[in-house]
Protein backbone atom coordinates (compact mmCIF):
# COMPACT_ATOMS: atom_id res chain seq x y z
CA UNK A 1 0.00 0.00 0.00
CA UNK A 2 2.85 2.09 0.22
CA UNK A 3 6.99 2.02 0.14
CA UNK A 4 7.72 2.52 3.90
CA UNK A 5 9.75 0.34 5.54
CA UNK A 6 8.33 0.10 9.25
CA UNK A 7 11.59 -1.10 10.43
CA UNK A 8 12.51 2.48 10.06
CA UNK A 9 9.30 4.04 11.94
CA UNK A 10 11.49 4.41 14.92
CA UNK A 11 12.58 7.17 17.99
CA UNK A 12 15.55 7.58 16.70
CA UNK A 13 16.77 7.17 20.10
CA UNK A 14 16.40 3.80 19.76
CA UNK A 15 18.92 3.16 17.46
CA UNK A 16 21.43 5.79 18.82
CA UNK A 17 20.90 4.13 22.10
CA UNK A 18 20.97 0.14 19.92
CA UNK A 19 24.67 1.65 18.22
CA UNK A 20 25.10 1.99 21.82
CA UNK A 21 24.91 -1.18 22.96
CA UNK A 22 26.51 -2.30 19.80
CA UNK A 23 29.56 -1.39 20.95
CA UNK A 24 29.75 -1.33 24.74
CA UNK A 25 29.18 -5.11 24.50
CA UNK A 26 25.82 -5.11 25.52
CA UNK A 27 23.90 -6.10 22.26
CA UNK A 28 23.16 -9.20 23.18
CA UNK A 29 22.21 -8.58 26.92
CA UNK A 30 18.18 -10.11 27.40
CA UNK A 31 16.12 -7.41 28.28
CA UNK A 32 12.30 -7.58 29.43
CA UNK A 33 9.81 -4.64 28.74
CA UNK A 34 6.57 -4.21 29.58
CA UNK A 35 3.51 -2.18 27.80
CA UNK A 36 0.86 -0.89 29.61
CA UNK A 37 -1.17 2.13 30.49
CA UNK A 38 -1.36 4.33 32.87
CA UNK A 39 -5.05 5.76 32.74
CA UNK A 40 -8.51 4.54 31.09
CA UNK A 41 -9.65 7.31 28.45
CA UNK A 42 -12.91 9.34 29.58
CA UNK A 43 -12.77 8.20 32.84
CA UNK A 44 -14.06 5.03 31.69
CA UNK A 45 -14.43 1.62 33.72
CA UNK A 46 -12.43 -0.30 31.42
CA UNK A 47 -10.02 -0.40 27.72
CA UNK A 48 -10.01 -2.96 25.37
CA UNK A 49 -6.69 -4.51 23.88
CA UNK A 50 -6.14 -3.70 20.07
CA UNK A 51 -3.76 -3.50 17.51
CA UNK A 52 -2.13 -6.89 17.66
CA UNK A 53 -2.27 -8.29 14.36
CA UNK A 54 -0.30 -5.11 13.06
CA UNK A 55 2.39 -5.99 15.27
CA UNK A 56 2.59 -10.00 14.47
CA UNK A 57 3.01 -8.58 10.69
CA UNK A 58 5.25 -5.78 11.87
CA UNK A 59 7.54 -8.05 13.82
CA UNK A 60 7.32 -11.07 11.37
CA UNK A 61 8.93 -8.34 8.52
CA UNK A 62 11.73 -6.76 10.75
CA UNK A 63 14.77 -5.92 8.42
CA UNK A 64 16.80 -2.94 7.40
CA UNK A 65 16.97 -2.30 3.49
CA UNK A 66 20.75 -0.93 2.29
CA UNK A 67 18.67 2.04 1.25
CA UNK A 68 18.49 2.25 4.92
CA UNK A 69 21.70 1.83 5.96
CA UNK A 70 23.12 3.78 3.67
CA UNK A 71 21.09 7.20 5.72
CA UNK A 72 21.90 6.08 8.77
CA UNK A 73 25.50 5.90 7.82
CA UNK A 74 24.98 9.22 6.51
CA UNK A 75 23.87 10.79 10.00
CA UNK A 76 27.92 10.17 10.71
CA UNK A 77 27.47 8.90 14.43
CA UNK A 78 27.00 5.16 14.15
CA UNK A 79 29.57 2.65 14.28
CA UNK A 80 30.46 1.01 11.23
CA UNK A 81 30.23 -2.45 12.84
CA UNK A 82 27.17 -1.71 13.84
CA UNK A 83 25.65 -1.12 10.70
CA UNK A 84 27.02 -4.46 9.13
CA UNK A 85 24.99 -5.67 11.58
CA UNK A 86 21.94 -4.22 10.87
CA UNK A 87 22.55 -5.70 7.18
CA UNK A 88 21.17 -9.05 8.58
CA UNK A 89 18.75 -7.78 11.80
CA UNK A 90 15.39 -9.62 12.19
CA UNK A 91 13.74 -10.76 15.36
CA UNK A 92 14.86 -13.16 17.64
CA UNK A 93 12.91 -12.92 21.02
CA UNK A 94 9.93 -13.73 22.59
CA UNK A 95 6.67 -11.71 23.09
CA UNK A 96 3.75 -12.97 25.06
CA UNK A 97 0.53 -10.30 24.65
CA UNK A 98 -3.15 -10.27 25.89
CA UNK A 99 -4.96 -11.42 22.54
CA UNK A 100 -7.04 -8.57 20.97
CA UNK A 101 -10.84 -7.49 22.39
CA UNK A 102 -9.16 -8.49 25.89
CA UNK A 103 -10.67 -5.69 28.33
CA UNK A 104 -7.57 -4.43 29.91
CA UNK A 105 -6.70 -2.08 33.13
CA UNK A 106 -4.37 0.33 34.25
CA UNK A 107 -0.60 -0.97 34.82
CA UNK A 108 -1.11 -4.01 33.79
CA UNK A 109 1.00 -5.69 31.02
CA UNK A 110 -0.18 -5.62 27.41
CA UNK A 111 2.53 -7.14 25.92
CA UNK A 112 5.85 -8.10 27.71
CA UNK A 113 8.89 -8.63 24.88
CA UNK A 114 11.75 -10.73 25.98
CA UNK A 115 14.73 -9.97 23.19
CA UNK A 116 18.69 -8.69 23.35
CA UNK A 117 18.97 -5.25 24.06
CA UNK A 118 19.17 -3.79 20.53
CA UNK A 119 16.21 -5.99 19.78
CA UNK A 120 13.90 -5.17 22.55
CA UNK A 121 14.61 -1.64 21.86
CA UNK A 122 14.00 -0.78 18.71
CA UNK A 123 10.44 -2.24 18.59
CA UNK A 124 9.55 0.26 20.91
CA UNK A 125 7.66 2.65 18.79
CA UNK A 126 6.16 0.86 16.25
CA UNK A 127 4.71 -1.43 19.26
CA UNK A 128 3.10 1.92 21.12
CA UNK A 129 1.57 3.39 18.39
CA UNK A 130 -0.48 0.36 16.87
CA UNK A 131 -1.93 -0.18 21.17
CA UNK A 132 -2.31 3.44 21.77
CA UNK A 133 -4.13 4.25 18.62
CA UNK A 134 -6.16 1.23 18.15
CA UNK A 135 -6.89 0.07 21.61
CA UNK A 136 -8.27 3.95 21.92
CA UNK A 137 -10.41 3.60 19.34
CA UNK A 138 -12.05 0.32 20.20
CA UNK A 139 -12.11 1.65 23.58
CA UNK A 140 -14.36 4.61 21.95
CA UNK A 141 -16.30 2.60 19.96
CA UNK A 142 -17.66 0.52 22.70
CA UNK A 143 -18.26 3.57 24.81
CA UNK A 144 -20.99 4.92 21.71
CA UNK A 145 -22.29 1.22 21.09
CA UNK A 146 -23.04 0.42 24.95
CA UNK A 147 -25.24 4.45 24.43
CA UNK A 148 -26.60 3.45 21.84
CA UNK A 149 -28.48 0.58 24.05
CA UNK A 150 -28.67 -1.86 21.04
CA UNK A 151 -29.22 0.07 18.03
CA UNK A 152 -26.67 -0.23 15.05
CA UNK A 153 -23.21 1.60 14.58
CA UNK A 154 -21.40 2.43 11.80
CA UNK A 155 -17.95 3.87 11.66
CA UNK A 156 -17.63 6.76 9.51
CA UNK A 157 -14.52 8.53 10.18
CA UNK A 158 -12.50 8.16 7.53
CA UNK A 159 -12.30 11.52 5.69
CA UNK A 160 -11.51 13.07 9.60
CA UNK A 161 -8.90 10.27 10.49
CA UNK A 162 -5.53 11.14 10.51
CA UNK A 163 -3.74 9.83 7.81
CA UNK A 164 -4.57 6.43 5.99
CA UNK A 165 -3.45 4.15 8.21
CA UNK A 166 -5.42 5.68 11.15
CA UNK A 167 -8.32 5.31 8.61
CA UNK A 168 -7.93 1.65 7.98
CA UNK A 169 -6.96 0.47 11.71
CA UNK A 170 -9.69 2.96 13.37
CA UNK A 171 -12.32 1.32 11.50
CA UNK A 172 -10.99 -2.06 12.12
CA UNK A 173 -10.64 -1.02 16.05
CA UNK A 174 -14.67 0.23 15.95
CA UNK A 175 -15.37 -3.15 14.75
CA UNK A 176 -13.52 -4.76 17.33
CA UNK A 177 -15.36 -2.59 19.80
CA UNK A 178 -18.72 -3.09 18.59
CA UNK A 179 -19.55 -1.14 15.73
CA UNK A 180 -22.08 -2.92 13.16
CA UNK A 181 -20.23 -1.50 9.96
CA UNK A 182 -18.36 0.95 8.41
CA UNK A 183 -17.90 3.56 5.74
CA UNK A 184 -14.04 2.61 5.00
CA UNK A 185 -14.40 0.05 2.02
CA UNK A 186 -10.46 -0.66 2.18
CA UNK A 187 -11.40 -1.89 6.07
CA UNK A 188 -14.30 -4.58 4.81
CA UNK A 189 -11.72 -5.58 1.90
CA UNK A 190 -8.81 -6.19 4.26
CA UNK A 191 -10.71 -7.15 7.34
CA UNK A 192 -14.10 -8.51 6.45
CA UNK A 193 -15.96 -5.63 8.81
CA UNK A 194 -19.14 -4.61 6.61
CA UNK A 195 -18.75 -1.60 4.14
CA UNK A 196 -22.03 -0.08 3.73
CA UNK A 197 -23.11 3.67 2.50
CA UNK A 198 -25.82 5.39 0.49
CA UNK A 199 -25.59 9.12 -0.84
CA UNK A 200 -24.48 12.32 0.06
CA UNK A 201 -25.90 15.76 0.17
CA UNK A 202 -24.12 16.54 -3.23
CA UNK A 203 -26.06 13.68 -5.26
CA UNK A 204 -29.30 15.02 -4.00
CA UNK A 205 -28.21 18.69 -5.06
CA UNK A 206 -27.10 17.17 -8.39
CA UNK A 207 -30.89 16.81 -9.69
CA UNK A 208 -32.76 19.46 -10.82
CA UNK A 209 -35.66 18.58 -7.80
CA UNK A 210 -34.83 16.28 -4.75
CA UNK A 211 -37.58 14.02 -5.75
CA UNK A 212 -35.80 13.12 -8.99
CA UNK A 213 -32.65 12.41 -6.80
CA UNK A 214 -34.85 10.28 -4.63
CA UNK A 215 -36.50 8.08 -7.58
CA UNK A 216 -33.36 7.64 -9.64
CA UNK A 217 -31.58 6.47 -6.28
CA UNK A 218 -34.32 4.04 -5.65
CA UNK A 219 -34.49 2.82 -9.30
CA UNK A 220 -30.66 2.26 -9.11
CA UNK A 221 -31.09 0.39 -5.64
CA UNK A 222 -34.32 -0.82 -5.58
CA UNK A 223 -33.29 -4.09 -2.97
CA UNK A 224 -31.20 -1.43 -0.27
CA UNK A 225 -32.84 2.12 -0.37
CA UNK A 226 -31.94 4.73 2.31
CA UNK A 227 -32.54 8.18 1.10
CA UNK A 228 -30.88 11.04 3.00
CA UNK A 229 -33.58 13.68 3.44
CA UNK A 230 -32.02 16.84 4.89
CA UNK A 231 -30.70 18.29 2.32
CA UNK A 232 -33.47 20.91 2.11
CA UNK A 233 -36.15 20.57 4.74
CA UNK A 234 -36.93 17.22 6.28
CA UNK A 235 -40.41 17.82 7.24
CA UNK A 236 -41.50 19.74 4.53
CA UNK A 237 -39.25 18.46 1.40
CA UNK A 238 -37.38 14.87 2.12
CA UNK A 239 -40.05 13.06 4.00
CA UNK A 240 -42.75 14.09 1.57
CA UNK A 241 -40.12 13.49 -1.23
CA UNK A 242 -39.03 9.59 0.34
CA UNK A 243 -42.53 8.58 0.69
CA UNK A 244 -43.02 9.54 -2.73
CA UNK A 245 -40.47 7.90 -4.46
CA UNK A 246 -41.14 4.63 -2.25
CA UNK A 247 -44.83 4.38 -3.51
CA UNK A 248 -43.95 5.58 -7.26
CA UNK A 249 -40.73 3.30 -7.26
CA UNK A 250 -40.31 0.46 -5.05
CA UNK A 251 -44.02 -0.15 -4.15
CA UNK A 252 -45.10 -1.02 -7.98
CA UNK A 253 -42.11 -3.71 -7.80
CA UNK A 254 -43.37 -5.25 -4.56
CA UNK A 255 -39.93 -3.45 -2.67
CA UNK A 256 -39.73 -2.00 1.17
CA UNK A 257 -37.37 0.92 1.85
CA UNK A 258 -34.21 0.53 4.33
CA UNK A 259 -34.31 3.71 5.96
CA UNK A 260 -33.84 7.45 5.91
CA UNK A 261 -31.06 9.13 7.04
CA UNK A 262 -30.99 12.52 9.23
CA UNK A 263 -27.34 14.75 9.07
CA UNK A 264 -28.63 17.73 10.84
CA UNK A 265 -30.99 19.74 12.94
CA UNK A 266 -33.00 18.95 16.08
CA UNK A 267 -32.71 15.07 15.13
CA UNK A 268 -34.55 14.04 17.89
CA UNK A 269 -37.21 16.35 17.34
CA UNK A 270 -37.31 16.20 13.17
CA UNK A 271 -36.81 11.68 13.63
CA UNK A 272 -40.36 11.73 16.01
CA UNK A 273 -41.78 13.75 13.20
CA UNK A 274 -40.03 11.90 10.39
CA UNK A 275 -41.45 8.47 12.64
CA UNK A 276 -45.16 9.39 12.30
CA UNK A 277 -45.14 11.04 8.97
CA UNK A 278 -43.50 7.61 7.65
CA UNK A 279 -45.68 5.37 9.86
CA UNK A 280 -49.07 6.83 8.49
CA UNK A 281 -47.64 6.53 5.05
CA UNK A 282 -47.70 2.64 5.75
CA UNK A 283 -43.58 2.44 5.85
CA UNK A 284 -43.14 1.60 9.84
CA UNK A 285 -40.70 -1.02 8.91
CA UNK A 286 -38.79 1.91 7.51
CA UNK A 287 -35.55 2.66 9.59
CA UNK A 288 -34.45 6.34 10.58
CA UNK A 289 -30.29 6.83 10.82
CA UNK A 290 -28.93 9.51 12.52
CA UNK A 291 -25.12 11.05 12.09
CA UNK A 292 -23.59 14.56 12.52
CA UNK A 293 -20.73 14.89 15.35
CA UNK A 294 -22.42 12.21 17.57
CA UNK A 295 -20.49 10.94 20.64
CA UNK A 296 -21.93 8.06 23.63
CA UNK A 297 -23.38 11.60 25.50
CA UNK A 298 -25.33 12.78 22.64
CA UNK A 299 -26.83 9.24 21.79
CA UNK A 300 -27.61 8.59 25.62
CA UNK A 301 -29.13 12.04 25.94
CA UNK A 302 -31.17 11.73 21.77
CA UNK A 303 -32.51 8.40 23.24
CA UNK A 304 -33.27 9.69 26.96
CA UNK A 305 -35.60 12.43 24.95
CA UNK A 306 -37.35 9.74 23.05
CA UNK A 307 -35.54 10.44 19.85
CA UNK A 308 -37.35 7.93 17.34
CA UNK A 309 -33.64 6.69 15.90
CA UNK A 310 -33.28 2.61 14.98
CA UNK A 311 -28.85 3.27 14.39
CA UNK A 312 -26.35 5.68 14.20
CA UNK A 313 -23.73 6.59 12.05
CA UNK A 314 -20.71 8.20 14.11
CA UNK A 315 -17.48 10.05 11.93
CA UNK A 316 -15.05 12.41 13.93
CA UNK A 317 -15.57 11.83 17.12
CA UNK A 318 -15.56 8.21 17.17
CA UNK A 319 -12.38 7.92 14.97
CA UNK A 320 -9.77 10.64 16.71
CA UNK A 321 -11.37 9.70 19.68
CA UNK A 322 -11.96 13.66 20.49
CA UNK A 323 -13.06 14.10 23.78
CA UNK A 324 -9.65 11.97 24.75
CA UNK A 325 -7.42 11.83 21.67
CA UNK A 326 -3.75 10.18 23.91
CA UNK A 327 -4.54 6.88 24.86
CA UNK A 328 -0.88 7.33 26.61
CA UNK A 329 0.42 3.61 26.89
CA UNK A 330 3.87 3.37 27.61
CA UNK A 331 7.43 0.66 27.06
CA UNK A 332 9.49 0.33 30.23
CA UNK A 333 12.10 -1.82 31.22
CA UNK A 334 11.05 -4.30 33.87
CA UNK A 335 14.09 -6.75 33.84
CA UNK A 336 17.39 -7.95 32.36
CA UNK A 337 19.07 -11.03 32.73
CA UNK A 338 22.58 -11.67 33.94
CA UNK A 339 24.90 -14.02 31.97
CA UNK A 340 23.61 -16.75 34.15
CA UNK A 341 20.58 -16.35 33.30
CA UNK A 342 19.17 -14.69 36.73
CA UNK A 343 16.51 -12.33 36.00
CA UNK A 344 17.27 -8.97 37.66
CA UNK A 345 14.35 -6.78 38.61
CA UNK A 346 14.11 -3.23 37.55
CA UNK A 347 12.04 0.09 38.10
CA UNK A 348 11.47 3.14 37.53
CA UNK A 349 11.28 5.77 40.47
CA UNK A 350 9.42 8.98 40.16
CA UNK A 351 7.94 11.40 42.61
CA UNK A 352 5.17 11.15 40.80
CA UNK A 353 3.77 7.78 42.31
CA UNK A 354 1.59 6.95 39.02
CA UNK A 355 4.78 6.82 36.90
CA UNK A 356 6.35 4.11 39.71
CA UNK A 357 6.22 0.59 37.47
CA UNK A 358 6.01 -2.34 38.51
CA UNK A 359 9.07 -4.16 38.08
CA UNK A 360 10.24 -7.81 37.18
CA UNK A 361 9.32 -10.59 34.30
CA UNK A 362 5.61 -11.07 34.94
CA UNK A 363 2.05 -12.93 34.44
CA UNK A 364 -1.38 -11.37 34.65
CA UNK A 365 -3.79 -13.34 36.45
CA UNK A 366 -7.57 -12.80 35.94
CA UNK A 367 -9.70 -13.85 38.96
CA UNK A 368 -13.67 -14.89 38.03
CA UNK A 369 -16.21 -15.27 39.94
CA UNK A 370 -17.17 -18.93 39.67
CA UNK A 371 -20.79 -19.00 39.91
CA UNK A 372 -21.73 -16.09 37.86
CA UNK A 373 -17.87 -16.12 35.58
CA UNK A 374 -18.04 -12.28 36.11
CA UNK A 375 -14.27 -10.88 36.56
CA UNK A 376 -12.97 -9.69 40.58
CA UNK A 377 -10.16 -8.70 40.10
CA UNK A 378 -6.45 -8.85 38.02
CA UNK A 379 -3.50 -10.12 39.44
CA UNK A 380 0.26 -9.74 39.08
CA UNK A 381 2.31 -12.24 39.83
CA UNK A 382 6.05 -13.19 39.31
CA UNK A 383 6.85 -15.04 35.87
CA UNK A 384 6.99 -18.39 37.89
CA UNK A 385 4.07 -18.12 40.48
CA UNK A 386 0.92 -20.44 40.11
CA UNK A 387 -2.57 -19.58 41.28
CA UNK A 388 -4.31 -22.86 42.34
CA UNK A 389 -7.92 -22.07 42.42
CA UNK A 390 -8.71 -24.90 44.78
CA UNK A 391 -7.05 -22.74 47.48
CA UNK A 392 -7.86 -19.81 49.47
CA UNK A 393 -6.52 -16.82 47.98
CA UNK A 394 -5.82 -13.60 49.86
CA UNK A 395 -5.73 -10.31 47.58
CA UNK A 396 -4.35 -6.94 49.12
CA UNK A 397 -4.56 -3.61 47.64
CA UNK A 398 -0.79 -2.79 46.42
CA UNK A 399 -1.36 0.75 47.61
CA UNK A 400 -3.66 0.37 50.75
CA UNK A 401 -2.11 -2.66 51.82
CA UNK A 402 -4.80 -3.12 54.83
CA UNK A 403 -7.53 -3.64 52.27
CA UNK A 404 -7.76 -7.24 51.54
CA UNK A 405 -10.02 -9.51 50.13
CA UNK A 406 -10.76 -13.41 50.67
CA UNK A 407 -11.07 -15.50 47.52
CA UNK A 408 -11.97 -19.25 48.09
CA UNK A 409 -15.04 -20.08 44.93
CA UNK A 410 -13.17 -18.66 41.79
CA UNK A 411 -11.68 -19.32 38.37
CA UNK A 412 -8.25 -18.02 37.19
CA UNK A 413 -7.00 -17.42 33.47
CA UNK A 414 -3.31 -16.26 32.99
CA UNK A 415 -4.39 -13.44 30.35
CA UNK A 416 -0.87 -13.36 28.72
CA UNK A 417 -0.48 -15.89 25.49
CA UNK A 418 3.03 -16.66 24.00
CA UNK A 419 2.60 -14.79 20.62
CA UNK A 420 6.65 -15.09 19.43
CA UNK A 421 9.36 -17.74 20.74
CA UNK A 422 12.53 -17.12 20.01
CA UNK A 423 11.56 -14.63 16.98
CA UNK A 424 9.02 -17.14 15.17
CA UNK A 425 5.45 -16.41 15.58
CA UNK A 426 3.38 -19.45 17.62
CA UNK A 427 0.30 -17.38 17.74
CA UNK A 428 -2.89 -18.13 14.97
CA UNK A 429 -4.35 -15.24 14.31
CA UNK A 430 -8.20 -15.07 14.72
CA UNK A 431 -10.33 -13.51 12.35
CA UNK A 432 -11.84 -9.97 12.51
CA UNK A 433 -15.52 -11.35 13.20
CA UNK A 434 -13.66 -13.65 16.02
CA UNK A 435 -11.75 -10.88 17.60
CA UNK A 436 -15.12 -8.61 17.61
CA UNK A 437 -17.14 -11.48 19.44
CA UNK A 438 -14.84 -12.34 21.50
CA UNK A 439 -14.37 -9.08 22.92
CA UNK A 440 -18.41 -8.43 23.26
CA UNK A 441 -17.93 -11.97 25.69
CA UNK A 442 -14.89 -9.89 27.37
CA UNK A 443 -17.38 -7.32 28.25
CA UNK A 444 -20.27 -8.99 29.25
CA UNK A 445 -17.51 -10.71 32.56
CA UNK A 446 -17.44 -7.06 33.88
CA UNK A 447 -19.97 -5.92 36.87
CA UNK A 448 -22.50 -3.70 35.69
CA UNK A 449 -20.52 -0.77 38.21
CA UNK A 450 -17.59 -1.12 35.59
CA UNK A 451 -19.12 -0.34 32.60
CA UNK A 452 -20.80 2.68 33.71
CA UNK A 453 -20.16 5.93 32.10
CA UNK A 454 -20.15 8.26 35.18
CA UNK A 455 -17.86 7.42 38.49
CA UNK A 456 -17.05 3.77 37.02
CA UNK A 457 -16.04 1.58 40.17
CA UNK A 458 -12.16 1.03 40.01
CA UNK A 459 -11.49 -2.79 38.74
CA UNK A 460 -8.89 -4.35 41.14
CA UNK A 461 -5.54 -4.42 39.95
CA UNK A 462 -2.97 -6.04 42.59
CA UNK A 463 0.19 -7.56 42.99
CA UNK A 464 0.75 -11.25 44.78
CA UNK A 465 2.88 -10.67 47.87
CA UNK A 466 6.22 -12.05 45.99
CA UNK A 467 5.78 -9.39 43.78
CA UNK A 468 5.10 -6.74 46.26
CA UNK A 469 8.16 -7.75 48.05
CA UNK A 470 10.28 -7.43 44.77
CA UNK A 471 8.92 -4.03 44.05
CA UNK A 472 9.34 -2.38 47.82
CA UNK A 473 12.65 -4.14 48.49
CA UNK A 474 13.81 -1.75 45.20
CA UNK A 475 12.00 0.74 46.44
CA UNK A 476 13.45 0.98 49.67
CA UNK A 477 17.11 0.09 48.15
CA UNK A 478 16.81 3.73 46.27
CA UNK A 479 15.94 5.57 49.31
CA UNK A 480 12.47 5.75 48.35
Amino acid sequence: MNSFNYTMLCDFYELTMGNGYFVSGMKDKISYFDLFFRKIPDNGGFAIACGLEQIIDYISELHFYEEDIEFLRSKKIFDENFLEFLKDFHFTGDIWAVPEGTVIFPNEPIITVRAPAIEVQLVETYLLLCINHQTLIATKANRIVRAAQGRAVSEFGSRRAHGGDAAIFGARAAGIGGCSGTACTITDQKFGFNATGTMAHSWVQMFDSEYEAFKTYCECYSDSAVLLVDTYNVIKSGIPNAIKAFNEVLKPLGKRPLGVRIDSGDITYLSKKARKMLDEAGYSDCKIIASNSLDEYIIRDMIFQGAKVDSFGVGERLITAKSEPVFGGVYKLVAAENDDGTIIPKIKISENVIKITNPHFKKVYRLYDKENHKAIADLLTLHDEVIDSSKELVIFDPQYTWKKKTLTDFEVRDLLVPIFKDGRCVYKKPTFAEIADYCQKEINTLWDEITRFENPHTYYVDLSQKLWNVKNELLSKNGQ
